[in-house]
């Protein structure tokens, strides 16, 4: 499945969806860095200000796994096109990120901060700082580039690893989140709030 690792032209039309997913969020008044003046490698509190701040936290987990998905995606949708005589598979990696880059101001939109705040268990989110989109962005490239050099086996592992730990850890993950924010269950927050 090596086929989709980027190559030199990739990589710079990459950089080119990240300076303009930088610029949206730019536009859009997100807060450069966290409010407490201060960018950590780690911030591991949940429930907290600072969470959706930092360089990494425990949805990181979750945004590697988009990576791994983004290259399955890529790779299943090259496979069908190759048989038509080609495709232009140099060109997932930038795909992919334009992708995550979108769900990234998406998900700093007033309307999914409201959302995420009325029906999951992240009552006090205020959207990502610059920092942390960015970041976000970064940690789906590390699963896509992953993807691309592990067995296919590897990344369901890793996928489901990460999809186990972070709910044994914080009582959320990539799969409650989706579920949350198109079907809210009100079963669910009490569990992820500790009742």
């Amino acid at each position: 499945m090596s086929q989709l690792l980027p190559r030199r032209s990739a990589w710079l039309a990459t950089l080119v969806v990240l300076a303009a997913v930088l610029a949206i969020l730019v536009a859009m008044g997100r807060p450069p860095i966290c409010t407490c003046g201060t960018v950590k490698l780690w911030h591991g509190v949940v429930q907290s200000p600072e969470n959706s701040q930092h360089l990494a936290d425990w949805y990181s987990f979750s945004h590697v796994i988009h990576g791994l998905l983004f290259y399955f995606f890529a790779w299943a949708l090259w496979q069908r096109w190759r048989v038509f005589g080609g495709a232009p598979a140099k060109w997932a990696l930038p795909i992919a990120v334009a992708f995550e880059a979108f769900w990234e101001v998406l998900e700093n939109s007033p309307m999914i901060i409201e959302r995420y705040r009325a029906v999951t268990v992240s009552w006090g989110y205020s959207g990502d700082s610059i920092v942390n989109s960015m970041a976000d962005i970064g940690w789906m490239i590390v699963g896509f580039l992953l993807a691309g050099r592990l067995p296919a086996w590897a990344s369901v592992v890793l996928a489901i690893g990460f999809e186990l730990f972070t709910l044994a850890m914080i009582r959320d993950n990539l799969t409650l989140n989706v579920v949350m924010l198109l079907w809210p269950v009100a079963a669910i927050v009490r569990w992820q709030a500790g009742a």
